[in-house]
């Protein structure tokens, strides 16, 4: 069982791939700054950039937190994301690149908010779930990341790209 956490290698991909990549050919319409927040409004965040990625993680942690194929979330710069409202609990789970992985929940509605960090450990990202955000209208994958995990049943894109575990990360600009 594969769990997901961000590899911070091979991270030239991102540098060579148009973010606003979408398989429909639709224009995102995304208004900055962005907002979201847990279902009972006790935890909301702000971002004041653009996501840097957007994807449906198959890991098998995912599919269990939601019950569902996949998670679809996006990758954030930490310097631009704040939340505005209320304090995260975290439950931790086992990680491929060793650690724990933190996911973030809303202690009062249980409405899981963040993941793509690790215990302990400063990262310059943080990952939000889309379902999550205000309008989630936006919210455009970019790529399926874990579809080592993906279910038989779960019918991907086919015009995506696929990673079979952790996708490359950009680095900080």
């Amino acid at each position: 069982m594969a769990v997901c956490s961000w590899d911070l290698k091979n991270n030239d991909y991102f540098r060579k791939q148009d973010r606003s990549y979408n398989s429909k050919d639709e224009e995102m319409n995304m208004k900055i700054p962005f907002t979201g927040g847990c279902s009972c409004g006790a935890i909301r965040y702000e971002s004041t950039a653009e996501p840097i990625m957007m994807f449906k993680c198959h890991c098998r942690d995912c599919q269990q937190a939601t019950g569902g194929a996949f998670v679809p979330g996006m990758l954030l710069s930490r310097e631009a994301f704040r939340f505005t409202r209320g304090q995260l609990r975290y439950h931790f789970t086992p990680s491929l690149r060793g650690g724990k992985h933190k996911r973030g929940f809303c202690p009062e509605c249980g409405s899981r908010l963040t993941g793509g960090e690790f215990e302990g450990r400063d990262s310059p990202f943080i990952g939000i779930l889309a379902g999550t955000l205000d309008d989630p209208s936006w919210f455009q994958p970019q790529m399926d990341i874990f579809v080592s995990d993906a279910q038989q049943w779960d019918k991907m894109d086919p015009a995506i790209p696929k990673f079979e575990q952790y996708p490359p990360i950009p680095t900080k600009e």
